[in-house]
């Protein structure tokens, strides 16, 4: 990723109601920007905003709190921190903790450039140093995923007025008044309990008491999923195609309580029926087979049954077995 040298910006200049922006029922203003720089996420129209997930947000940019934001996958954790960014003009930038994001990533480190028509070894700043001079929103995703020299850190910057020791040039840098900092994680610290989440760790407690604030984003109800899907997916736009839609959505509905009771460990998230209704698309509404190839081929084969029989209670027929040949729309 290439990081310019500033966004050209010191301080959001207009007053955002909240009301007018998002649709809640509050007087709240926010700070934001009249411009817009390369850097600011695109607006979604049709993106459903949670109310308390968004005021947690909100209360990050304006009052410039530790926000994170907690859930199981496919809520829509890090979108609805990029969509509250959009709207206000701020800055955002994602950064994945995976397993190959390392404290020098972070950091920065020497690199040979060229001055004057000699190489010179320069030391180059990570994306925190650049967030944290800048007016910028840095959404850590897969918080608990993150490695513990990569946590440690982070820590360092958790302070809302946490100053940063950059050792490898002797600099201390102070965080941008308008630097923000957000985190997405599929547990709440204490590591994976429901297995389902391989890879994340326990977060130390020390870490976990600096976040101000920790807002859990639950699947959104039945209605918003409908409406969501229908405006993602023109194609079923129809009175019976939206028919369709509803039952994929109950179908979904019952793996969750399925995960919820035990009876299966894969659940089919909001992303999962979008991206099942897309493939029927695909499939000349082979909704059978896309179910199939979209969802009941990742899961383990011992429950392959019990998720089979999700499907035949809402569609009312069995999955077909016929994988080999199909048509393309």
């Amino acid at each position: 990723m290439t990081i310019t040298e500033n966004l050209n910006l010191n301080k959001p200049d207009i007053s955002i109601s909240v009301n007018q922006a998002f649709g809640l029922d509050t007087d709240l203003h926010v700070e934001g920007f009249s411009d817009k720089s390369e850097y600011v996420p695109e607006i979604d129209s049709s993106y459903c905003f949670d109310r308390a997930t968004t005021m947690a947000i909100l209360a990050g940019f304006k009052y410039n709190r530790r926000v994170m934001i907690q859930g199981l996958h496919g809520t829509g954790k890090s979108t609805h921190i990029e969509q509250v960014a959009a709207r206000l003009n701020w800055p955002c930038v994602r950064v994945n903790l995976d397993s190959h994001i390392s404290r020098i990533d972070l950091i920065g480190k020497d690199a040979i450039v060229l001055q004057d028509g000699k190489q010179v070894t320069e030391f180059q700043d990570g994306i925190l140093p650049w967030s944290l001079q800048n007016p910028t929103a840095l959404v850590f995703d897969e918080y608990d995923a993150g490695r513990p020299d990569v946590m440690f850190v982070i820590q360092r910057v958790l302070e809302s007025e946490g100053k940063f020791t950059l050792l490898d040039k002797n600099r201390v840098l102070k965080p941008h008044p308008y630097f923000r900092l957000f985190a997405t994680t599929n547990t709440v610290g204490l590591g994976d309990t429901t297995g389902l989440y391989h890879g994340t760790q326990q977060i130390n407690q020390g870490q976990m008491d600096r976040w101000n604030l920790v807002s859990t984003l639950n699947y959104l109800n039945f209605e918003q999923e409908k409406n969501i899907m229908l405006s993602k997916v023109k194609s079923f736009n129809s009175s019976e195609r939206e028919e369709i839609i509803e039952l994929m959505i109950k179908v979904a509905d019952l793996s969750r309580k399925g995960l919820s009771n035990g009876d299966i460990s894969t659940v089919m998230s909001p992303r999962t029926v979008l991206t099942w209704a897309q493939n029927a698309e695909i499939l000349d509404f082979n909704y059978s087979l896309a179910f199939k190839l979209t969802f009941l081929n990742k899961c383990d084969e011992s429950e392959r049954q019990i998720i089979s029989e999700y499907y035949q209670r809402c569609f009312g027929e069995e999955i077909s077995n016929e994988t080999n040949e199909f048509n393309l729309v």
